[in-house]
This record gives structure tokens, sequence and C-alpha cells, in this order.
């Protein structure tokens, strides 16, 4: 929130702003960053998975292959 207040002396105008910060939107900021950080970690975990699930299959390809069969109960 920014409240600005002008005023005018001899001639010349001069605006004085005041800005005010609140507990709860340094808490938002906070939970914001928290967030963000979980979604990073969890995007490297979900990347590392499935590195490690074509490496175990042997390739892409065969990955692809390996998880339709799984769906089709082959």
């Amino acid at each position: 929130m920014s409240e600005a207040t002008l005023t005018k002396q001899k001639g010349q105008a001069r605006t004085h702003e005041q800005t005010t910060t609140s507990a709860s939107a340094e808490i938002d900021k906070v939970i914001l960053g928290s967030v963000a950080a979980f979604t990073g970690v969890v995007a490297l975990w979900s990347v590392a998975c499935l590195m490690s699930a074509m490496f175990q299959a042997g390739g892409p390809l065969q990955l692809v292959g390996s998880y339709f069969k799984a769906l089709a109960g082959m």
C-alpha cells in the first residue's frame, strides 16, 4: 500500500510517499518462496526418476514400449 501526499510550498510542488508493509504481506512472500522451492525440488526428483527409468529400460523407446505393455497387461 502506498499513500502519496502533495504539498505546495512557495510555488514548488513536492510529493511525499509513505509505504506500509503488513506482516501478512511478508508471510505471503515467504510462503510463495517456499512453494516455489518445493516445486523445484519435485521437478528435479521427477527428472531423476525418468532418467533412471530410461536407463533401466534401455532407452526412451523401450521405456514407452514397456509402459504401453504394462497398460495393456501383456
